[in-house]
């Protein structure tokens, strides 16, 4: 069978357009039951996964152990808010790419601001702010796609292998210009974290030396 590379890369374009991102809005005005909770999660980011038929998006285990790992506050009266919502939409994004411990120190600011509804920075807020951005982002990344593509192109013209062939080490250098864009945006997330990091554990330090000092 021919790999028709254009025609896939063409494809993949005309999908990321059709990504469904969750608006505000669109988000349930009332307190929800688990059942609810995983069932709206479901039928919102089902086509963002690699296999809808099979993939799960949120379980009851998922959830549970997202609380255990103080990813997420635990339900009132056995109900989650808008906030839970919120923060449940962000651990989705975030664990594909992060480690646990690190999604505890992005999300952990945003914890502090759990149904702090009467502050102008509440969730909400933030969330809005996030959505934003990120339906700006994408055409950027579809251009940046465009980009590579062009470049993988370019590789092993000259070689004289057949078309197929050609095309097969076309798509593996288009893959591994990705994979490298990946990497190097996944270790500056790190680098971030880390400093977030050390910068609470040196201001904790300091803070015990100030204790020791007035003793």
């Amino acid at each position: 069978m021919t790999i028709d590379n254009d025609n896939l890369m063409n494809s993949i374009i005309a999908s990321l357009g059709r990504i469904d991102t969750i608006s505000l809005d669109e988000m349930p005005n009332i307190d929800l039951y688990m059942d609810q909770l995983t069932t709206f999660m479901d039928e919102r980011l089902k086509k963002t996964t690699r296999h809808p038929e099979t993939d799960k998006i949120l379980t009851k285990t998922m959830i549970n152990n997202y609380a255990k790992n103080d990813l997420l506050p635990p339900p009132v009266r056995k109900k989650y808010s808008r906030d839970h919502v919120i923060l449940l939409i962000f651990i989705y994004y975030l664990k594909n790419i992060l480690s646990i411990n690190d999604i505890q120190t992005l999300l952990g600011p945003l914890n502090d601001r759990f149904h702090r509804s009467d502050d102008e920075l509440n969730l909400s807020r933030i969330y809005q702010n996030a959505y934003e951005l990120q339906s700006e982002a994408l055409e950027p990344v579809i251009e940046d796609l465009k980009k590579k593509y062009a470049r993988a192109l370019e590789t092993f013209k000259d070689e004289n292998i057949s078309d197929e062939e050609k095309k097969k080490m076309q798509m593996i250098s288009f893959i591994i210009e990705l994979s490298y864009d990946v990497y190097v945006k996944k270790l500056l997330i790190e680098k971030i974290l880390d400093n977030v990091t050390e910068t609470k554990a040196a201001a904790k330090e300091k803070s015990k030396d100030k204790g020791k000092d007035k003793k």
